[in-house]
């Protein structure tokens, strides 16, 4: 490759600061887009605490390695397991040299990690000392800029596949979204189902009229049915609908009337539905699903951190209607959402419940309630008012519906 301005990292001693704080995105459109992204005042505030002191040796795994070098496929998530019990603590690994370290957010594979203990404390370098007495000097798990041609060659912090998706595909709703939304109301040649290349019709309603914009581009929609109500485990209140995407259609020509007459000569006015046309079939489409309108595309970045106000959640469901256990990797709904604080990127503990019971060794036979244990990790990835998904990280037996999800430890 021609000239690629390479910039090579100077790596913190904060074990996985660099590694949860690396973008992972979906649409990553470029190395000077990534850098700018926030660290907040916060994490600046929390690195700023342990910026000359490493990390306590109590923090680290106890499988951490004595070094590792980072591999394509990697995780920063992954890696940062590797080095600490609490991977989501990284502002705490970050700082050492916070003037020069503006923004963590990239890190590449090749880089050799060298961990070093000493005085109870664990650093992390880029090269291993030349002798105990005299260590070369110590860089960080954050890199300064690096240019080059690809931006694929940045770790993510989870692999994005998994939650490419439901960044485009299942859309939580309210009550009056879902009946204000445009449905499609006939086909061509009475067809059935449609699909891919099928020309069809819908009709909207109110402000979800299917109408032309002068000068504006093609509007794109959401095809989706069978919207399930989710509800609060705890309340049974309905906190919103999730639809099931089923395509996307383009809006070929908007809707609306014409002036003619009847077979008696009585002048009428005709209702023109909009024609569609179906561009992504997930499945067949048929009348009557319903059509929202695609909304812009955003650029996220997550930034696995645990919430700094207290949070009591509970699953709501786990997606896909054959599923009842979440393993990891599955993506789950929970009754949380940005009214409630949750953000992107937030870290929650799963407890699994502790099992109801008689003292057999009580003569009054007294019932028992066990502590609830921790059972593993997830991470929101998307929200919406009431409600939000993410993803399980971590799991030991399965999390179901009614799951208890707190602040991590």
């Amino acid at each position: 490759m021609t000239q690629n301005m390479i910039v090579k990292s100077k790596v913190a001693s904060q074990a996985t600061l660099a590694a949860l704080t690396v973008l992972a995105s979906t649409w990553m459109p470029s190395l000077a887009w990534a850098q700018s992204l926030p660290v907040t005042a916060g994490q600046k505030a929390t690195a700023a605490q342990v910026a000359q002191a490493g990390v306590p040796l109590s923090e680290l795994s106890a499988n951490a390695p004595d070094n590792y070098t980072v591999k394509r496929g990697d995780t920063l998530w992954a890696i940062s397991g590797l080095f600490l019990k609490s991977a989501w603590r990284w502002p705490e690994l970050w700082g050492m040299n916070l003037n020069e370290i503006k923004n963590p957010h990239l890190i590449y594979p090749g880089q050799m990690l060298y961990l070093e203990k000493k005085d109870g404390r664990a650093t992390l370098r880029t090269r291993q000392s030349a002798n105990g007495d005299a260590p070369l000097e110590t860089v960080r798990l954050s890199p300064r800029t690096r240019y080059e041609a690809l931006a694929s060659d940045a770790l993510p912090t989870l692999k994005s596949h998994l939650i490419e998706p439901f960044l485009a595909e299942p859309m939580i709703v309210d009550e009056n979204g879902l009946t204000s939304a445009a449905r499609i109301v006939a086909t061509q040649e009475g067809r059935v189902l449609l699909t891919r290349g099928d020309r069809a019709y819908a009709r909207g309603q109110g402000a979800a009229a299917l109408v032309d914009e002068v000068g504006q581009k093609q509007k794109a929609y959401r095809v989706f049915r069978n919207a399930t109500p989710l509800k609060d485990p705890v309340t049974a209140e309905v906190l919103g609908y999730e639809a099931q995407y089923v395509g996307k259609a383009l809006l070929a020509r908007g809707e609306s009337t014409q002036e003619s007459t009847d077979k008696d000569g009585k002048p009428r006015t005709d209702i023109v539905p909009a024609t569609i046309d179906i561009v992504v079939a997930k499945e067949e489409m048929r009348v009557g699903d319903r059509m929202l309108p695609e909304p812009e595309r955003q650029f996220l970045s997550y930034v696995p951190h645990a919430p700094l106000e207290k949070v009591d959640a509970r699953i709501v469901s786990v997606y896909g209607s054959a599923v009842v256990n979440a393993a990891q990797n599955q993506v789950v709904a929970i009754n949380r959402g940005t009214r409630d604080g949750v953000e992107n990127g937030h870290v929650l503990a799963i407890l699994k419940d502790g099992a109801r019971l008689i003292d057999k060794t009580d003569d009054a036979r007294t019932a028992l309630k066990l502590p609830d244990e921790r059972n593993g990790l997830l991470m929101v990835f998307r929200t919406f008012e009431r409600l939000s998904y993410a993803l399980v990280l971590e799991i030991k037996d399965g999390a179901k519906v009614g799951d208890r999800l707190v602040n991590p430890r």
